[in-house]
């Protein structure tokens, strides 16, 4: 353990894979639960909020598709700090974190594509548009699944992390073209409506509903992460495993000889 992993106080313990399996081993089912209510909940306030004046029912999808898109953006941020882990401050776990992550985000992000075309079919009379906001979503998409085949397709782990690491930084500029994207360019996509410096736009009936669902999921995200890092550790352990008894039977075969 190096001494900025050791300086790292709280993080620098979890750099013990062993510390950080006892840890999810103890948490974990506690966040599955939790986020299981949260979820239950989130939908019973969603289904009780009223109809959009415009949109009508087909507004509660909102409920799902922003809370999916909140995290397909959440879970890049935090394999860029995972990446800045690897290259910078070389913690053990950083590109854990981050081919752990990569699976999930993607998977979030086709959700949230796949919501937004259901919700604009009768909005905008059409599945799909390419708009600044769809194009750039539909980037991050593609951007998800070039990590995961490149973590994959390189069979030495530290290669493979530190050209994860570098993948993922850079991709990290498109993250203010889909937030700002509504700004920048003319979308069929309404401007931000929660999160705005004169406060949120959105009625209280349905932002309260929203929020609900956005803070239940990413709730959910967590758990999957924790335990999708430790599904990754436990295979790099068998992988270790079979290198070293693999190397054992090449010396026993040699000195039989």
């Amino acid at each position: 353990m190096n001494e900025l992993t050791e300086r790292a106080g709280f993080f620098g313990r979890l750099a013990n894979p062993t510390r950080f399996l006892a840890l999810v081993g103890a948490v974990g089912p506690w966040l599955a639960g939790l986020s299981a209510l949260l979820i239950a909940f989130g939908l019973c306030l969603a289904f009780g909020a009223p109809e959009d004046y415009q949109q009508g029912i087909t507004v509660r999808i909102m409920y799902i598709h922003v809370p999916f898109a909140w995290l397909a953006m959440m879970c890049y941020a935090i394999m860029a700090v995972s990446a800045l882990g690897t290259l910078v401050w070389r913690h053990p776990l950083a590109d854990v974190a981050l081919k752990a992550a990569a699976p999930l985000g993607a998977t979030f992000t086709a959700l949230a594509l796949a919501t937004g075309s259901i919700w604009g079919k009768p909005m905008w009379g059409t599945w799909w548009v390419w708009d600044a906001r769809l194009t750039s979503v539909f980037v991050l998409f593609l951007i998800y699944l070039g990590i995961i085949a490149l973590t994959r397709a390189i069979d030495d782990p530290g290669k493979a992390a530190r050209a994860a690491a570098v993948i993922t930084l850079v991709g990290v500029v498109n993250l203010p073209i889909i937030k700002f994207s509504v700004d920048w360019w003319n979308t069929l996509h309404q401007p931000a409506s929660v999160f705005r410096l004169d406060g949120p736009t959105i009625d209280g009936s349905m932002l309260w509903p929203l929020m609900s669902m956005a803070v239940a999921f990413t709730l959910l995200f967590v758990t999957l992460h924790l335990y999708a890092m430790k599904a990754e550790i436990l295979r790099r352990r068998v992988a270790a495993m079979r290198q070293v008894a693999a190397q054992r039977a090449e010396r026993q075969a040699a000195g039989a000889q």
